[in-house]
């Protein structure tokens, strides 16, 4: 497991090419079904005329905190080329097949391991789509699912505030939960193993889990560092262990 970032913070991350700045993160696109993120969104600057452009995760080879950078390995040239896209409409499988063949990649629905930061993407002859490939991928935006109601087992008890993701493989490792319209001020974390179904006609997200259960867990204290500590206390309070996730 990697280190673990509030999506929200790493939003105006400046991305860093090769060979000059790409532009600010915005939001990200994350597959439904795995939780995983699939796409960061980044809005160039004046050398694309503010183009808005996809970027793998599988392309970032560092973060700076400090700086607050994302550095990739990729050239401005290579963005420049990319498929273009309009994040106002749903990312198509046809769009992902472009950006995928563009950039000589292996597709990830085609069950390929995660790349670990640094290590070089793959170059190989994509495989062709077989009759019967799905039209439209997983994708939910983060910022369309920020605001979506959470219902446990016994009642509603907050909305979704933001996701914290892990560096190493960029899956989404919690929802975090603002429960003030339940409890004044505190803040849950969420495993998305530990949801039931989620509701995206309705922004509703049903977990296992009861009120009760939640209102005494551990709070989240977002000005803090996620500990192996606080993870070992937090599934210990749900009688389950991190390995279940």
């Amino acid at each position: 497991m990697g280190i673990l970032h509030k999506l929200k913070r790493l939003q105006d991350y400046h991305l860093q090419a090769r060979d000059g700045e790409i532009g600010d993160l915005r939001e990200a696109y994350f597959d439904d079904q795995v939780w995983t993120v699939r796409y960061l969104v980044v809005r160039t600057g004046g050398w694309l005329f503010g183009r808005e452009v996809l970027i793998a995760p599988r392309s970032v080879t560092g973060l700076n905190e400090e700086a607050r950078t994302l550095v990739v390995d990729l050239t401005q040239e290579q963005i420049k080329g990319s498929p273009p896209i309009t994040t106002q409409k749903p990312v198509s499988r046809h769009y992902e097949q472009a950006f995928y063949q563009y950039y000589h990649w292996i597709p990830y629905w085609y069950g390929e391991p995660f790349l670990a930061p640094g290590m070089p993407p793959v170059s190989a002859e994509l495989p062709k789509e077989g009759v019967g490939a799905p039209e439209n991928p997983h994708l939910r935006s983060s910022h369309e699912v920020r605001g979506y109601h959470l219902n446990a087992s016994n009642g509603e008890f907050g909305h979704v505030a933001d996701f914290i993701v892990d560096q190493q493989d960029w899956r989404v490792r919690y929802l975090e939960i603002d429960t003030r319209n339940w409890w004044p001020g505190k803040h849950v974390l969420v495993a998305p193993t530990w949801i039931q179904h989620v509701s995206w006609g309705r922004k509703e997200i049903a977990i296992t889990l009861s009120r009760e259960a939640i209102e005494s867990a551990p709070s989240y204290d977002s000005s803090k560092p996620i500990t192996p500590d606080y993870e070992i206390k937090l599934y210990k309070h749900y009688g389950l262990s991190p390995q279940d996730s």
